[in-house]
């Protein structure tokens, strides 16, 4: 097979240049610090080494940056697991069961499986992106403003499931993240609205409210009660999950992966939404989904995956089509283009040895990423030894910290303490966080591309029903809807009628406690 060969004879070519190699070692651990820090995302990462790789050879640049991009999104689950903090914009939906698996004494096995998940996710996409290249691409050509109006609406109906213990304030909740949503500059005409003059609000300060209602939220709550935090540091004992409790999860990260890839093709998708997308099909192909939200490894390990099975998705489209899938493969794109390579198919006929060396160099990252991993963790999990007295000022120091490097803004440090404080009283009255940043995210999209799908077709609400894959994914965004009502109206049928059902209960079974 061609493909084979050419890897083969990239993985010869690379092992002839240790000074890659290192470079490759040195990405991907600065990359992993940078995703566990608060507010310094994977983008940030890739940006600042940047000017870097000039006057590095192709490969030695490629590879350092593309060790940021897979250790970034990693590592902002590492404290995502420990504190509630998520570090990436994906890790916020694993932060959902990984902190409760924490509280439980299982961080070890927590971090393990999303070390392994991560790692298994991100290899699975970089060998999809050597073999069905061209495939996926095609598939990828499919989607226009229609079809990823459709994606952000399917992604919104996740709230159902994300929801907590009433369904009801989950919605409330993300219609909050959508009112949000529509802080800033209109994506149609460019003009600002809502900012009430303040230019910082052209762009909704997503990062730094995702912060304020995880992280000081967390913080804030802590601060109730400053006592020790007994028994979690015994945690770490074990990283290494049992096998017979890992292969449990082989089907799911299977599929976590897959969804990772296919929605990191989609242009303006993201590793975010993958790890959400993941999340709802995780639990709803589980055995046991009221589990979900309480401390599940099931979630864990789908977050993970399918937020790393996102990077070879997006490189894919970069490098075949020049279009990149996510804002870091965008930057990405201006590294190609620094050294002097223009992405798409005439890169694979002109370079094909370099970028056939490139994807073997980007297995040898995520080889390093699980290394570095998982020999980093039991350093990380001191952490958890802290008193609360120490550890909840750290974690405001780091707060204010990371949302500060993200504009060097104060502007954007006073939206974080707001939306901790907003976030406290969400905990207090069990309203929860992760409906918020959904509609963050989705929310821009969704409204961006359905007005430029409805400016393509005149007018016409027709693209709702005419395009095949807008109307599949409509139709499932209605049925993940439904499914907590149809869930409960099957409770009541099963248990005899609504007169035998506790629905707060009932609601219980079938939300996720955030």
């Amino acid at each position: 097979m061609y493909e084979l060969d050419m890897l083969l004879h990239g993985a010869q070519a690379l092992l002839n240049q240790p000074m890659a190699l290192l470079l490759a070692l040195f990405g991907v651990t600065l990359g992993i610090i940078i995703g566990a820090l608060p507010g310094l995302t994977a983008t940030m990462g890739v940006a600042i080494l940047l000017p870097f790789t000039f006057g590095m050879d192709p490969l030695s640049g490629l590879l350092m940056i593309s060790g940021v991009f897979f250790g970034g999104i990693y590592g902002g689950s590492v404290t995502a697991i420990l504190l509630k903090i998520p570090g990436t914009p994906a890790a916020a939906a694993t932060a959902i069961d990984g902190f409760e698996l924490t509280k439980k004494g299982q961080a070890g096995i927590a971090l393990g499986t999303a070390t392994f998940s991560s790692f298994l996710g991100g290899t699975a996409s970089v060998f999809v992106l050597i073999f069905l290249a061209p495939v996926l691409a095609r598939f990828a050509l499919e989607f226009s403003a229609s079809e990823s109006f459709a994606l952000a609406v399917f992604g919104l109906s996740i709230i159902a499931s994300i929801s907590g213990v009433s369904v009801i304030k989950g919605l409330i909740s993300g219609f909050l993240g959508l009112l949000l949503a529509t802080v800033g500059l209109d994506p149609m005409g460019g003009f600002p609205r809502y900012t009430g003059g303040y230019t910082e609000l052209f762009n909704v300060p997503f990062i730094p409210v995702m912060i304020g209602l995880f992280a000081a939220a967390e913080a804030f709550k802590s601060l109730e009660d400053p006592q020790v935090r007994a028994g979690m540091a015994a945690a770490l004992d074990r990283i290494i999950p049992p096998w017979h409790m890992f292969r449990r999860q082989l089907g799911n990260i299977a599929r976590s992966s897959g969804l990772g890839i296919v929605i990191g093709m989609i242009p303006g998708a993201g590793a975010d939404i993958a790890a959400f997308v993941a999340y709802n099909e995780a639990k709803r192909f589980s055995k046991t989904p009221e589990n979900y939200g309480k401390g599940e490894l099931g979630a864990v390990a789908a977050c993970e995956s399918g937020a790393n099975g996102c990077t070879g998705g997006a490189l894919l489209t970069m490098l075949t089509l020049g279009i990149p899938g996510d804002a870091v493969t965008a930057v990405m794109l201006g590294a190609l283009t620094l050294q002097g390579l223009q992405p798409g198919p005439l890169l694979f006929k002109d370079h094909a040895d370099l970028v056939f060396t490139l994807f073997a160099g980007m297995l040898v990252c995520y080889v390093f990423m699980l290394v570095v991993g998982l020999g980093s963790l039991r350093f990380m999990g001191r952490i958890l030894q802290m008193p609360k007295s120490v550890l909840t000022p750290c974690i405001l120091a780091l707060c204010i910290v990371g949302t500060y490097a993200i504009n060097n803004s104060m502007f954007d440090i006073w939206i974080m303490l707001a939306a901790g404080v907003v976030g406290y009283f969400m905990q207090k009255w069990d309203f929860p966080a992760s409906p918020v940043v959904l509609a963050l995210i989705m929310g821009p999209m969704a409204e961006a591309n359905f007005r430029r799908a409805l400016s393509l077709s005149g007018g016409s609400y027709d693209f709702l029903y005419t395009r095949p894959i807008t109307a599949v994914l409509l139709t499932i965004a209605i049925l993940t809807l439904m499914l907590p009502l149809l869930r409960r109206l099957w409770a009541q049928r099963s248990s005899g009628g609504p007169s035998t059902i506790n629905p707060a209960a009932g609601s219980r079974r079938m939300g996720t406690p955030e």
